[in-house]
C-alpha cells in the first residue's frame, strides 16, 4: 500500500559490499536474483516495524543473495528469500570445524539494532530502519526527540520541545523573512497603485516594481527561503514518525493515544459527540482544526498578494493542507501546529 511505496521500505534489504541494497517485493519480479560476495555485511527481510536478519561471521568472504521465485500455480504463493553461503569447509578425519551465524528477529528498535551492530561487529545495522534520503536530517531528528523523551517520558512533549529547538535554530533566517514580509505589507498599497497604473504594460510594470523594491530596500525573495527549508524538515519528521517503532502506539494527552496514527476525532461528528462512524477522508480531528487556526492567523500576518487569483489560491491553502494533513500522523500535526504558533509569535513581534 501507500506506506510501503512512499514512506517505509518493505521487502528484502541488506548491507554488503559497502552499500545498502533495498528491493521492494514488487521490483523483485524484474530482477529475481541479486548476488554479491563481500567479507562483511548482513541481509534481511523487513516490514514496517519488524525485521528478520542474518549476519554471518565478519571477515570471511560470503555470498549474499536476494531471490524471488514465482509460484508454479495460482495456489502456490510466490517466494521471497534472502540467504548467505560461505566457502566450502574441509573437515579432517576426526577433526572439527565451526561456523557461526547470528540471527535477529524482532522489532526495529534503533538502540537494539545499534547494540547488535557493536556486539556482532556488523556494518550499518541501523539502516534497517528506513531513514530515507534525508538520513543526515532524520537520524539527528530522531536522536534529539529520543533524548527529550528520556527526560519527559512523553513523545508528544518531546516533539514540542524539538519544535522549539528547531525554531531557535532557524530564528535568524525567519527574522530576515518576517522583516521582508513586514516591508512587503507596508508597500502593498504602492504595489497595487502600480499594478492599476500599468495594467496594460506588463514590462513597464516589472521595471517599476523593481525600482520600488530598490527604493524601499525590499527583497521579495527573502520570504521564500525559510519556507523552502521547512520542506525537508517537515518530510524528515514525517519519516521519523512513520518509520520508528518507538513512536508506534506512543500516547500524547487526551484523545491522542498513538502519535504515529492520525487524530481519531472528527469535526463532522462533533469530535465524537454524535455517535456516528465516518469514512476516513471525513476524519478531520481536533488537532488538525487547531492547526488550521494557526495557519489562518499566519496568513493574516503575511503580505496580501496583489494578484486576485494568487490571493484566492493562498486563501484556500490552509483548508487544503488541513484536509491532507488530517490523514497524517498526529505527531506531525502537533509539530506543525506548534511550529506555526511559534512562527506567528515571532512574526507578530
Amino acid at each position: 500500500g501507500f506506506m510501503g511505496r512512499f514512506i517505509v521500505h518493505e521487502g528484502p534489504i541488506g548491507y554488503f559490499g559497502d552499500e545498502l541494497f533495498e528491493k521492494t517485493y514488487g521490483k523483485m519480479s524484474k530482477e529475481p536474483v541479486i548476488e554479491q560476495t563481500a567479507s562483511k555485511g548482513w541481509i534481511a527481510l523487513t516490514l514496517k516495524d519488524w525485521l528478520t536478519a542474518i549476519a554471518p561471521q565478519q571477515g570471511t568472504e560470503m555470498k549474499y543473495r536476494i531471490s524471488y521465485t514465482k509460484g508454479a500455480t495460482d495456489k502456490i504463493k510466490d517466494r521471497y528469500q534472502v540467504d548467505v553461503t560461505g566457502p566450502a569447509m574441509v573437515v579432517a578425519a576426526g577433526g572439527m570445524v565451526e561456523n557461526k551465524m547470528n540471527y535477529f528477529a524482532g522489532a526495529k528498535k534503533l538502540n537494539l539494532l545499534e547494540k547488535y551492530e557493536d556486539q556482532w561487529n556488523i556494518p550499518h545495522f541501523d539502516l534497517a530502519v528506513d531513514f530515507g534520503l534525508f538520513y543526515f536530517l532524520t537520524r539527528p531528528f530522531f536522536a534529539v526527540i529520543n533524548f527529550f523523551y528520556g527526560f519527559v517520558g512523553n513523545f508528544g512533549v518531546a516533539i514540542i520541545l524539538f519544535t522549539v529547538v528547531l525554531r531557535i535554530a532557524v530564528f535568524p533566517l525567519a527574522n530576515t523573512s518576517f522583516k521582508s514580509f513586514a516591508k512587503m505589507r507596508q508597500i502593498g498599497p504602492k504595489m497595487t497603485e502600480l499594478r492599476d497604473k500599468y495594467k496594460d504594460d506588463k514590462q513597464q510594470l516589472q521595471q517599476e516594481l523593481v525600482k520600488l523594491y530598490q527604493r524601499e530596500k525590499v527583497n521579495p525573495m527573502a520570504g521564500c527561503l525559510p519556507i523552502l527549508i521547512q520542506i525537508p524538515i517537515f518530510f524528515s519528521l514525517f519519516k521519523v514518525l512513520s518509520n520508528t517503532i518507538e513512536m508506534r502506539h506512543a500516547p500524547f494527552f487526551g484523545w491522542i493515544q498513538d502519535l504515529s496514527a492520525p487524530d481519531p476525532t472528527s469535526i463532522f461528528n462533533l469530535f465524537g459527540f454524535i455517535p456516528i462512524d465516518l469514512p476516513a477522508f471525513l476524519t478531520i480531528g481536533a488537532w488538525p482544526c487547531l492547526m488550521l487556526l494557526t495557519m489562518i492567523i499566519q496568513r493574516k500576518l503575511s503580505p496580501p498578494p496583489t494578484d486576485k487569483l494568487q490571493a484566492q489560491m493562498i486563501a484556500m491553502m490552509p483548508w487544503v493542507m488541513t484536509f491532507v494533513l488530517a490523514q497524517f500522523a498526529a505527531g506531525l500535526v502537533i509539530y506543525w501546529t506548534f511550529n506555526n504558533l511559534l512562527s506567528v509569535i515571532q512574526q507578530y513581534i
